[in-house]
């Protein structure tokens, strides 16, 4: 008996690395899964148009453990492809509990280098490929809701600490990724009435599109970097005992995990009147107190 049995999942971006993972796990805890991805290589361009794809690839193997999986490569980022993606859930299996919103793209480039394209690619498979399907699945749980029927739905977003803090060299990728975190909060707001929750993480792993930059990470034997360790999270918050989680963002990296908490006033001046220029900057110090005034750090430490 999994924590997920009887329940109806679709993994984004899920032919590779944490996507491949939180498949997998999804399934092993009893879901049926529909295993997105396009199938795109790193440089965007087409693949496995015959034969294997990655997504089949992950159904064979969710198959070969004795769970139920199905392929999907429609283009999550596209209103008719997340709507396909969505129905065919529902179609397939009857209905759809869990959505993990993962499927992304790197472009990345100085601010000062970037064109037009690699803004718009990554913007769109990262945020419209998250707010897409999220709204053809609140659209069938919305409707089911209203029916009188009892729904427990869950969304899992896939944010970024370069969307928490900023990093240089990925403008479209941290905005895209701030824009995500947002979106939760908003989501989380607009759907709990419906018995839907939203969260997100912001996971630290080794992935094809990061595999240059990090070693192994291994220490006596556990990989800090291994893209499974951020498939447990996932997996507990599409649990019915998660039920009461609900717009909350997670940094997850090896065997820890950081609850992070969204913007909150750290200063503050007042005044009955207009300010002045004048008067800001003679007040200037008394806002940031004892913070720095210079850009905050990239990341909480490890």
């Amino acid at each position: 008996m999994g924590m997920l049995d009887g329940k109806v999942a679709i993994v984004t971006g899920a032919g590779r690395g944490i996507g491949r993972e939180e498949a997998l796990l999804l399934a092993r805890e009893g879901a049926r899964v529909v295993v997105n991805d396009v199938g795109a290589a790193l440089s965007g361009s087409s693949e496995g148009d015959s034969g294997s794809t990655p997504a089949q690839s992950v159904v064979d193997e969710i198959a070969g453990a004795g769970g139920e999986a199905t392929a999907n490569r429609d283009d999550c980022s596209t209103w008719t492809g997340a709507q396909g993606l969505v129905n065919q859930a529902i179609e397939t299996f009857g209905g759809l509990d869990i959505l993990v919103n993962n499927a992304g793209i790197l472009r990345d480039k100085m601010s000062f280098n970037m064109d037009e394209a690699a803004w718009d690619d990554v913007i769109r498979v990262h945020l419209k490929g998250h707010f897409a399907p999220s709204h053809f699945a609140a659209t069938y749980w919305r409707s089911r809701s209203k029916a009188g029927d009892k729904v427990v739905g869950r969304i899992v977003n896939t944010s970024s600490e370069a969307g928490l803090f900023g990093n240089a060299g990925q403008a479209n990728y941290s905005a895209a990724k701030a824009g995500i975190a947002s979106m939760t909060w908003v989501l989380a707001r607009e759907l709990e009435r419906f018995g839907v929750t939203v969260n997100a993480i912001a996971p630290r792993a080794r992935t094809r599109m990061t595999e240059q930059l990090f070693a192994t990470g291994a220490t006596e034997g556990f990989d800090t970097w291994d893209p499974g360790n951020v498939a447990p999270v996932v997996a507990w918050l599409a649990t019915d005992e998660a039920g009461s989680v609900n717009g909350q963002i997670f940094v997850v990296f090896g065997g820890s995990i950081w609850l992070m908490a969204p913007f909150a006033p750290v200063g503050e001046l007042h005044s009955d009147t207009r300010w002045t220029v004048d008067g800001l900057v003679a007040k200037s110090a008394e806002l940031f107190g004892d913070r720095s005034t210079s850009v905050p750090p990239f990341a909480i430490p490890f």
